[in-house]
């Protein structure tokens, strides 16, 4: 049911300029409308914060903070920053409009992709967040609902709203930023963010448009948690038999579970990438997946949460021997 006549920004004016004419999607942490900035009579996306994060002080100075920082990485594959403010309780973004769909709105759609078109969307998205990370940044949630495709075909990374520097990395919080089924283990377990946790996000989004599924999954958060503590992320052949050894390796490297494995940035990973596309064969890469569709659920799994780092002392039962699959 569409629920944007029941949105109360809709149709009005936020900061005296930006006209909100209708709500684009809903996330853990914001709402992203499309909006026409009144002034330069441009059409933008604006995220406005969920209240009960606008309500948090200190959650807004940082939120402000590193959307100045973020508004300077210009790349042609990150989504623009032209402004932020506030308005009354209202804490916003204002974003490049991207006329297209994300990532996560093909995989529901088509299910498991051809390697070659994996790639070709996997390789832009390193390209962004590898100029990320050389300029001193790390995403921390990155997942197929942050990956625009747009109508003209390019692919930009959106949502830098939980970015932070990486002289800032350790959350002493007590609770880690970011979404379930892309957490690396480190961040789960020490609430650590550097740039190996955007190259695993990474590796989880590979083998998802590989195989048209998450790696790990579970009746609740928790157990998913326990499975990225716990358990490698299995070779994409395994679910989708004849795939490249080559895909395999990638998703391996990029998915190691111990960090100082993996390749170190964005920008290493897209060069493993690279080699990995040139020792596939045009068969390879062309190869038809089957049909296959992510297994129904809530959307849960795939919204921006925080969540407390006491999640990573939960002991899942192991199935009896002859249980296990």
């Amino acid at each position: 049911m569409d629920t944007t006549l029941q949105d109360p920004l809709v149709g009005q004016l936020l900061d005296s300029r930006y006209r909100i004419d209708g709500r684009i999607a809903v996330g853990g942490m914001a709402t992203v409308y499309r909006a026409v900035d009144t002034r330069l009579d441009r059409v933008l996306a604006l995220k406005v914060m969920h209240p009960t994060l606008a309500a948090d002080a200190s959650f807004v100075d940082r939120f402000i903070r590193e959307a100045k920082s973020v508004a300077r990485l210009s790349h042609p594959n990150v989504v623009g920053v032209f402004d932020q403010g506030t308005d009354g309780s209202y804490v916003y973004l204002a974003m490049e409009y991207i006329a297209g769909c994300t990532l996560r709105d093909v995989l529901r759609e088509r299910g498991a992709l051809q390697p070659r078109a994996a790639l070709d969307i996997l390789e832009p998205v390193l390209a962004a967040l590898g100029a990320a990370h050389r300029a001193g940044f790390v995403h921390r949630d990155m997942k197929p609902e942050n990956v625009l495709i747009g109508d003209d075909g390019r692919v930009k990374v959106a949502d830098f709203g939980l970015v932070r520097a990486v002289d800032t990395v350790t959350n002493t919080t007590g609770t880690v930023l970011g979404t379930v089924s892309y957490l690396a283990p480190e961040q789960i377990e020490h609430g650590t963010a550097d740039t190996r946790v955007d190259v695993y996000a990474c590796g989880v989004v590979l083998y998802e448009m590989l195989t048209g599924a998450k790696p790990h999954s579970g009746d609740s958060p928790a157990q998913v948690l326990y499975q990225h503590l716990n358990e490698d992320v299995p070779p994409p052949s395994a679910a989708v038999p004849g795939l490249a050894f080559a895909l395999d390796e990638l998703v391996a490297s990029a998915t190691a579970r111990h960090p100082d494995i993996r390749p170190y940035d964005a920008v290493a990973l897209l060069a493993r990438t690279r080699e990995a596309r040139a020792a596939l064969t045009e068969e390879q890469l062309d190869a038809v997946p089957p049909q296959a569709h992510p297994a129904d659920h809530d959307g849960s799994e795939d919204r921006t949460s925080v969540i407390p780092r006491a999640a990573r002392s939960v002991q899942l039962p192991l199935p009896a021997e002859g249980e296990r699959s």
